[in-house]
């Protein structure tokens, strides 16, 4: 389902602005006609390139009083917040760091949102970007609303915290809805991610500029999809008319070992085996082996469905990757 433009001037309010899905959104938001403020880290300059239209608020994700304050004043008709420490790698080295800008940070968000609802009577818009490491290694295939919420990184713990104080805040009347988001890539994707780190080495390896690759294990399964398409249903869940939780995913599972090999075929390297090294180093602790959608929820209610594939979003990667080589 398309996004429509909008007849009359309304806000929104994004955290994380800067990173991959921050400046789709932004990007969608102010096509449609949105006046976007976006929360950026102090000395963060890199929204000045990204999304130049975007009135930037420097301000810490964990300090509660001033993000109070930055709801009140810009008073947004939707607020997204797709902020905090994005990496399960890292949530492992900080988890305390990671608790708070993932999980407790959400509920400063939807605080400030339901206050402002209460004080001005205008509806507030709220989405949480979640995410399928609340299910942990779940034993259910493919993973829905009602899958059991069973964490097994810190990563994944922040975010279900985050998750249930969005039902929470959905039970006193704040229209907020959490997106269970799957794995979804882009070329904005920075290389501390597998995908970008795979589809950054083949582009380089085809050009001679690297050897090898190292990667942890081949054998994990991911439900992988195309970032645009995920901001989307994050749109459609903020202008539906009722609030829920949606799990958002392809429903198409493929192994890493996929994923490498769509990465290096599509930079002309078929014959892939050889140029990739397994090193234990990039092995994460309890990884949960596989993750695939059931997204039947967004595709009904919310006339959800994605428009780019595994093998299409891999390549337009690589693509990219090889086109800013060459620059």
């Amino acid at each position: 389902m398309a996004i429509k433009a909008i007849s009359c001037t309304k806000s929104a309010l994004i955290t994380g602005v800067a990173g991959q899905d921050g400046t789709y959104l932004a990007s969608d938001l102010l096509e449609q006609g949105f006046e976007v403020h976006g929360l950026v880290k102090p000395g963060d300059v890199s929204l000045a390139d990204r999304s130049p239209f975007v009135v930037a608020h420097e301000g810490d994700l964990t300090d509660a009083g001033f993000l109070a304050d930055l709801i009140a004043s810009v008073a947004p008709d939707e607020v997204y917040n797709l902020a905090g420490q994005t990496s399960v790698a890292a949530s492992w080295i900080d988890p305390v760091g990671t608790a708070a800008t993932t999980g407790s940070a959400v509920a400063s968000m939807a605080l400030g949102c339901w206050e402002l609802q209460e004080r001005t009577g205008k509806p507030v818009r709220f989405v949480q970007a979640s995410s399928a490491e609340i299910f942990g290694a779940a034993t259910q295939v493919p993973q829905d609303e009602a899958t059991p919420i069973s964490p097994v990184s810190p990563y994944g713990a922040a975010k279900a915290f985050g998750h249930f104080t969005v039902s929470a805040f959905r039970s006193r009347g704040l229209h907020a809805s959490s997106c269970i988001l799957y794995n979804h890539e882009s070329p904005l994707r920075p290389e501390t991610f597998v995908t970008r780190k795979i589809t950054a080495a083949a582009a380089r390896i085809s050009l001679g500029l690297q050897d090898t690759l190292s990667l942890g294990t081949l054998d994990v399964s991911r439900d992988w999809g195309w970032a645009p398409d995920y901001v989307r249903a994050m749109q459609l869940a903020a202008r539906h008319t009722e609030a829920a939780d949606f799990v958002i995913g392809s429903g198409v599972e493929h192994t890493v070992r996929d994923f490498v090999a769509a990465a290096f075929t599509a930079a002309g390297i078929p014959d892939w085996e050889d140029r990739v090294v397994l090193d234990p180093a990039f092995v994460r602790p309890a990884d949960p082996p596989r993750q695939l959608a059931d997204s039947s929820r967004a595709r009904s209610v919310l006339g959800w469905a994605p428009d780019v594939g595994f093998d299409e979003l891999v390549s337009r990667m690589v693509a990219a990757d090889l086109a800013m080589l060459r620059r």
